[in-house]
Formats: structure tokens, C-alpha cells, sequence
């Protein structure tokens, strides 16, 4: 089996896993918070496996870039498609709370739900490249524990890369909030694979911060207060700009709008018969 294949297959369990464990929740009602568990945990182990493939892949298995993102708009094409509902990404959680949809008590489970798929999604990315089941793996299990942080830059850029990133990619969220979900999965799809790619010479732009800590908060070169400030406080401070402006206010922190006048001016036109007496 080639390299590529082993990884298909390691894809396709992950995402089997995933709506499988999703599909036991759809009949409690009251435990859909529990959908964000397989929601983080498929979008990283998948990613952690689209790692691999971009690190060691070209020269240990002769797949170039146009491989790896061709993956990752496919991985997070399905990411979207059977986690419906559900994120997988706190800084989205934290939006819904700001806007009024989500109470304090789920926002806090949520919250803990998918840093806890992340975290199991990395154990076990763990033990699936021990398994050494192609040169890829064998190669990445030997560097596992010395591998390449995202962080490239200084702490300030790399706040203000993934602050901007985030910036632009709620204002589009927010915009196909309200869309067919036809329209709104691919796009969102492309549009973290763009900044994915343009920011790979910076911090790759995950823009969740629960992506960020199952990638690269155990990779040495900063601490975990760093990579705290530009993964966390970055993406949400982006998204809460992104917020503001895109609704002039914050409905749970301002009840006015700040930005833009809700007055609404109609004109009713006047029937010749008005005119007339």
C-alpha cells in the first residue's frame, strides 16, 4: 500500500469515527453540545495527518503542494459536511455566545468539549504514526517530538497575522451565515485553505484556537503563554472586530448599535386618488 493510500485510510476512519459518534447524540436532544467532541477531534487529527503529508511527503513520498491542498480543502469540505452544527472551533463558539444564541453553561461545555477532542486527536495521531505504517510515518514518529512549529515569526506579527486572517475570514462567515449550506461549506472550505496557504510563512491562520494547540503548542520554540497569545487572543480579538463591525454593536455586551443607524425611512407613495378630492 503506498503512502498516500495509508493516509486516505486513515481519513476515512477518522471521518467514519466522527459521524458515527455524532450520529449517537442526534437522539438526545439535550446533549448536542457533545457534537464539538467529534467535530474537534476529526478537523485535527485530520489536519495533523495534512501536516505530515506537507512536511515529509514531497521527499519521502514524492507529494508535491498541490497534493497537500487539494486535501485540506477536501478534509475541510467534509469537516463541514458531517459536523453540520457543530464547529469544532471556539473562537465560532464564542461568536454565537456575543450574538446571543448560545447560554453562558453551553458555551463553557462546548468550549471544554473540543479541547478535549483536540488533545485525544493528538494522542492518537500519535499512535498511529508508531505504527510506522509508511516511510512517511516512520520518518515522522522519529521527529515527532522535534518538529516544526507554525509560529515562524515574532509574537507581535504572528498576533497581528492571525488577528487580520481572522479579521477577514468572520466578516465572509458572517456574511454566508444565512446561506444554503450548498454555498456556505465549499466556500468557507476554500477560504481556509487560501489563508492556509498564504500564511504558511507566517502562523498557517488556523483561526481556532483548539486546531492551533492539537498542531503546535507542544512544538518547541515558544511557550505555551505564547503561543497562547497569538493562537487564542488573536483569532478572538479578530472575530470580535469582525463582530462589531459587521453588526455595528455586540448584542452581549451592547444593547445599542455603535456603528449604524437603525432608523429605517419608507416613503409610501401617494395614490392619484389622495391628490384627488
Amino acid at each position: 500500500m503506498s503512502g498516500l493510500n495509508v493516509s486516505l485510510a486513515y481519513f476515512l476512519a477518522v471521518v467514519v469515527f466522527g459521524a458515527a459518534f455524532r450520529s449517537l447524540f442526534r437522539k438526545w436532544p439535550r446533549l448536542s453540545v457533545a457534537a464539538e467532541f467529534p467535530a474537534s477531534y476529526v478537523l485535527v487529527a485530520c489536519w495533523l495527518e495534512v501536516q505530515t503529508i506537507k512536511e515529509v511527503g514531497e521527499w519521502a513520498g514524492g507529494l508535491g503542494p498541490d497534493v497537500t491542498l487539494t486535501i485540506l480543502f477536501l478534509v475541510l469540505l467534509t469537516h463541514g459536511v458531517i459536523c453540520a452544527g457543530a464547529t469544532g472551533n471556539p473562537s465560532l463558539t464564542l461568536m454565537n455566545f456575543l450574538l446571543l444564541e448560545t447560554p453562558t453553561l453551553h458555551t463553557l461545555l462546548a468550549l471544554v468539549a473540543q479541547f478535549l477532542g483536540a488533545h485525544l486527536a493528538l494522542l492518537g495521531a500519535g499512535y498511529y504514526w508508531a505504527l510506522e505504517l509508511n516511510d512517511m510515518h516512520m520518518i515522522k514518529n522519529l521527529m515527532s517530538r522535534e518538529c516544526s512549529t507554525a509560529l515562524r515569526v515574532s509574537l507581535v506579527q504572528g498576533v497581528f497575522s492571525e488577528c487580520v486572517c481572522a479579521f477577514i475570514f468572520y466578516l465572509i462567515y458572517l456574511s454566508l451565515k444565512r446561506r444554503s449550506a450548498l454555498i456556505r461549506v465549499p466556500l468557507v472550505a476554500a477560504v481556509l485553505t487560501f489563508f492556509s496557504h498564504s500564511a504558511s510563512d507566517y502562523t498557517m491562520a488556523f483561526l481556532n484556537p483548539s486546531l492551533a494547540y492539537g498542531l503546535t503548542f507542544y512544538c518547541p520554540g515558544f511557550t505555551f503563554t505564547e503561543y497562547s497569545v497569538v493562537y487564542w487572543l488573536g483569532p478572538i480579538f479578530g472575530m470580535t472586530l469582525a463582530l462589531l463591525l459587521y453588526m455595528g454593536h455586540i448584542p452581549r455586551i451592547f444593547t445599542k448599535n455603535l456603528l449604524y443607524s437603525q432608523k429605517t425611512h419608507f416613503q409610501v407613495p401617494k395614490g392619484e386618488g389622495d391628490k384627488k378630492k
